[in-house]
């Protein structure tokens, strides 16, 4: 879940880092035109940040090994490769910049640890920012060690609450992929996506507690053709999150939970929101999640915006509270008026060949607002039985107009 002025924190500090990161290239343009027959360096070999002197001992400050090779690697051409070798390797925050000169790959052998000084963080505390064609991977570890500073989030008590550091950022970065690797308890989000485009995760596993808070797995915002795919999320938050401004979304053969499952939203929070459109989640398990597949927007919606053309197919429910949600009605904490009146709109949404147990009778919950109901909602092949005993499945659907075919009787209810 994103507390209030998240998105708009998210934004700001984002294009505020990015400013800093171009004056630091101009001023290193500047230099490097100043001395004659100048040309970008081209390392040769990998860039082992041990070999400069980064000591694995998990103690030692690693930051500027490598924020150098970081650097070496931007300005050179071709493909540059930084190895992590196997190790503990304590830093604080990384803003990794372009525009870079060159195609970067992080080799991820070791452990990264974020360091429990919070001072040490403006934002977040891994930055890709302006950067094309690059990729982490690896079996290694990006540890948050979040459970040294989750005292610190207070998210819980207000939704106007400082937002602990980021693990993973994706900022204005197109063709990226991370592979392999292992995100572990993140102080917030685990990887936070962010006006992107082209983004592959594969084969990641994040992990927290699921009393965690804040610690979402993959949040997408603003970004166009991500896909996620054979990764495991278990978290204390959303396993994936999918905010306003995102299109062409693939999520497939996830397992999530424990967590609060896969989710589109919150929609409507603040102005200028996009639509989210064209999202297929597929042959994905969740499991003891205390949502299943859920769209939310908010009842006093600042934007007119649309959810549309989403299909969930494929999806095991393993004693999951609140299977298929769509909540156009959300107001958490009451922070908002309960008019009723939606401006974001729901419009052709398929769950097909969703099937297993929900820990609350209420497997199917369609909650649609009064003015604008949800549109083109279809129930195929959905066949979700309560787990539990004394009570019967049922099926809750308000203002949404589609159709159900071969579906349980108790959950047919348009």
């Amino acid at each position: 879940m994103v507390p209030a002025g998240t998105g708009r924190r998210r934004r700001s500090t984002a294009l505020a880092a990015a400013v800093v990161a171009a004056a630091a290239l101009a001023l290193m343009a500047s230099q490097a035109a100043a001395t004659p027959g100048a040309t970008p360096s081209t390392p040769e070999g990998a860039l082992d940040i041990a070999q400069p002197g980064a000591k694995g001992d998990g103690k030692s400050d690693s930051t500027r090994f490598i924020l150098q090779a970081w650097t070496h690697a931007c300005r050179a051409t071709g493909t540059q490769k930084i190895v992590i070798p196997p190790g503990n390797y304590l830093t604080g925050a990384l803003l990794l910049a372009g525009p870079c000169t060159s195609d970067i790959i992080i080799r991820l052998d070791g452990n990264l640890l974020g360091t429990a000084d919070l001072n040490a963080y403006k934002t977040n505390w891994i930055e890709i920012m302006h950067v094309n064609n690059f990729a982490i991977n690896g079996h290694g570890t990006i540890d948050g060690q979040g459970p040294l500073v989750w005292s610190h989030n207070e998210c819980h008590k207000s939704y106007n609450c400082k937002v602990l550091p980021n693990s993973l950022v994706l900022d204005f970065s197109t063709n990226v992929t991370i592979r392999g690797v292992t995100l572990l308890n993140s102080k917030f989000f685990h990887m936070n996506i962010f006006q992107s485009k082209n983004v592959v995760v594969d084969k990641v596993t994040i992990t927290a507690p699921g009393d965690s808070p804040n610690t979402d797995g993959i949040h997408i915002g603003d970004s166009t053709n991500v896909t996620i795919r054979a990764t495991t999320i278990a978290t204390g938050d959303d396993c994936i999150s999918i905010g306003p401004g995102t299109r062409t979304v693939r999520v497939h053969g996830v397992r999530c939970g424990p967590g609060h499952g896969i989710s589109v939203g919150s929609l409507g929070r603040y102005k200028d929101e996009k639509d989210v459109e064209d999202v297929v989640v597929s042959n994905c398990t969740l499991r003891g999640t205390t949502n299943g597949l859920r769209i939310k927007s908010y009842e006093d919606s600042k934007s007119e915006l649309r959810a549309t053309r989403f299909v969930y197919d494929g999806v095991t429910m393993d004693n999951v509270s609140y299977p298929i949600i769509i909540d156009q009605k959300y107001c958490p904490n009451n922070i908002c008026s309960k008019s009723g009146h939606s401006k974001v709109a729901v419009t052709d949404i398929v769950f097909k060949n969703i099937a297993g147990t929900s820990a609350t009778p209420e497997a199917v919950t369609l909650n649609c607002a009064n003015n604008l109901p949800c549109q083109g909602v279809q129930l195929q092949n959905v066949d979700v039985k309560f787990a539990g005993k004394g009570n019967t499945t049922i099926a809750v659907c308000h203002n949404v107009h589609g159709k159900a075919t071969n579906v349980a009787k108790p959950l047919s209810c348009l």
